[in-house]
């Protein structure tokens, strides 16, 4: 039986860099030829060891949010600030009537905010389950087919053509392998495959001896050690980059939220030049101070968060009918804002 492979003694250097033989010594951990290796493949017993080494060769998605802060989010918006504040002033002046419209309009305002957005995320996670890939794999001597996120380091995959490459592999045998790997590199043309080692610092897109997971196989057969799964593969690594980078604020969002600071700045300018002639009128304090903050709550339009929610919630459902799947509301309103779209021969966004 293998020895036990740790994480931490991967070798530092790229697969592609290593001859087959030493690529088989450090990931499969045994002294067979190529020949009986792709023959043998992984027992079970080392199967179910790695598995509990490595874990499933999947994508690990940031840890999920609860539900509530998930419903506070939504009341992260300037305009909804005003309106908390000027209701909360209106229940100070005796004004309850007035003060609970106000709130409901902010709570509706998040409930259908927070319930499209739910719906969204649960369509999308359906998706995803639904979605199995099985791949072909040599375990004790038989041809298995295997779920992809069963997959372990050290696993001996059979790809043919229109395969999807399940994780990163070292090629071992290859007879007219191609495969296309533009949503990795961004090329258009299949790479055809070869087998030896290759310099260290060859780019990814010339590596010729490997297949890296979400790539598809175009034509011919291959046959590759499994050398990363999960996050540690190359799509893994863009899926964390991808998963670091902030929030980008739509145009809708930037110009509501502009917006609110503007008309947040005349309200309170307003108000106060109300309070300050009331004063200079000889008037008392407390009459002013009312009736300025009488006009500063008049001033805020209570309707038109609830009217852009309820206009984006609508759009979302039209696209819906369309079968495309809008996460967050204002990202219904990104599209018909752009003027121009960059692409390459491939259709990759740049």
């Amino acid at each position: 039986m293998a020895k036990s492979v740790s994480p931490d003694s991967l070798p530092a250097a790229p697969w592609h860099a290593l001859p087959e033989e030493e690529v088989a010594r450090q990931i499969v951990a045994v002294d067979l030829p190529l020949a009986a290796l792709l023959e043998r493949g992984l027992s079970q017993a080392e199967v179910i060891q790695r598995q509990k080494q490595y874990g499933p060769n999947e994508l690990k998605a940031k840890a999920a949010t609860p539900a509530w802060v998930k419903f506070l989010q939504q009341f992260n918006q300037s305009l909804l600030y005003i309106l908390m504040v000027a209701g909360a002033v209106k229940a100070f002046l005796g004004s309850w009537r007035n003060a609970i419209v106000i709130w409901a309009v902010v709570v509706i305002n998040a409930l259908i905010g927070y319930i499209q957005e739910s719906k969204a995320e649960e369509a999308i996670a359906a998706l995803a389950r639904s979605v199995v890939t099985e791949v072909t794999v040599i375990r004790e001597g038989q041809k298995l087919r295997v779920p992809s996120r069963e997959l372990v380091p050290g696993d001996v995959v059979l790809l043919s053509s229109g395969d999807k490459v399940p994780a990163d592999l070292r090629l071992l045998s290859v007879r007219n392998l191609q495969v296309d790997e533009s949503a990795l590199t961004g090329e258009s043309v299949p790479v055809e495959k070869r087998l030896g080692s290759l310099a260290e610092d060859t780019p990814l897109a010339d590596r010729q001896n490997m297949a890296y997971a979400g790539s598809f196989v175009t034509f011919g057969q291959g046959a590759g050690v499994v050398v990363a799964i999960g996050n540690q593969t190359q799509t893994g690594r863009i899926s964390e980059l991808v998963e670091k980078g902030g929030s980008l604020q739509t145009p809708l969002t930037r110009k509501f939220e502009e917006f609110s600071l503007m008309l947040l700045r005349i309200i309170l300018t307003l108000a106060g030049l109300t309070f300050l002639v009331g004063l200079a009128q000889g008037q008392g304090a407390a009459s002013v101070f009312e009736a300025a903050v009488a006009l500063a709550v008049s001033a805020i339009p209570e309707g038109l968060p609830a009217v852009v929610t309820v206009t984006l919630a609508i759009g979302v459902s039209r696209m819906a009918k369309r079968h495309a799947i809008i996460r967050k509301l204002p990202a219904v309103e990104t599209l018909g804002s752009a003027t121009v779209i960059c692409s390459d021969k491939t259709g990759t966004l740049t």
